[in-house]
């Protein structure tokens, strides 16, 4: 399965901290945002990735994550020339997905919880045998601005409408997709909505009316952020800090997942070590190389 990040966008709900830097290279407590949504498809087992930024941004990005063996991982960059919307990306990234099924996150998303790993393989194995998508469904208090999931009395998904005046239910699509292969013909012929976009709702309706849309809900303890807003930036890094301090382990340290998937050697994760050491970053490093956290190897 290949992975596309899609961390394109203006920003312009975020400005001026987005004036002159891309949003999700913005930190989210000790870690660029981007980390969070490549910390998940990593956990997922997914090594081959491909970002797709804006014009301006692509060669940031690029800076900071490089070519992705230092996280025993392989990543390409592509431009997305305008903001066109979300099913785009399997337009432009096309060729790299090939034959394969895929995943795409947004580049600001961030998922936490217990068990968030069997979930994302379950999602992968869905994919790759050609069973169709899986999307997350998450409660909300907002309905109203986001892709809303209606079920029937046996919880089974019967409709999906994009930022409803009305919604039919509390339970919105995150920004965590899997599709099989069939995703890139399907987005090719999508038409754009009123608002001129590739809605990614309609690539999920499609796979909905073929009775091929799995809708995983990620219930109690499971987290699902959307860092859209000065005020949920904040909550974001509140929310990192408390759960890194009292689990005493990291959201997102990608050079952990590398190393416990056997991506990357102890000598790679101490060259880190040695640039990081002065932080608590470096030194959570330094513990997992000593096998504090036993929980981790298990």
């Amino acid at each position: 399965m290949k992975g596309i990040i899609l961390a394109g966008g203006s920003g312009t709900r975020l400005y001026p901290l987005t004036m002159v830097t891309s949003k999700q290279l913005l930190p989210i407590y000790d870690k660029p945002m981007i980390y969070y949504p490549l910390s998940v498809l990593m956990n997922a087992g997914i090594r081959d990735i491909l970002i797709i930024s804006t014009p301006q941004d692509t060669p940031r990005f690029e800076e900071l994550l490089k070519d992705g063996s230092q996280f025993g991982i392989q990543l390409s960059y592509a431009v997305q020339p305008s903001p066109d919307g979300l099913a785009q990306a399997f337009i432009i990234g096309a060729d790299f997905i090939g034959d394969d099924s895929v995943a795409m996150v947004l580049g600001d998303n961030i998922f936490a919880g217990h068990g968030l790993k069997k979930r994302l393989k379950a999602a992968v194995e869905n994919a790759e045998s050609g069973n169709g998508a899986t999307v997350f469904g998450y409660y909300v208090d907002n309905p109203e601005r986001f892709g809303i999931v209606e079920f029937d009395s046996e919880g089974k998904a019967v409709s999906i409408e994009e930022k409803p005046e009305h919604p039919k239910s509390n339970y919105c699509v995150t920004g965590l997709y899997f599709y099989d292969n069939h995703v890139v013909e399907y987005a090719k012929n999508l038409k754009p909505s009123a608002r001129g976009e590739l809605e990614i709702t309609d690539l999920n309706r499609i796979y909905l009316e073929k009775s091929a849309l799995n809708v995983e809900l990620l219930g109690q303890g499971f987290t699902w952020l959307d860092t859209g807003t000065h005020e949920s930036l904040v909550d974001a890094t509140n929310f990192v800090k408390t759960m890194e301090t009292h689990q005493h382990r990291k959201i997102a340290c990608l050079e952990e997942i590398a190393y416990l998937n056997n991506w990357i050697s102890k000598e790679d994760v101490l060259k880190v070590y040695e640039v990081l050491k002065k932080n608590q970053y470096g030194q959570y490093l330094k513990d997992v190389l000593d096998g504090k956290y036993l929980d981790a190897l298990r």
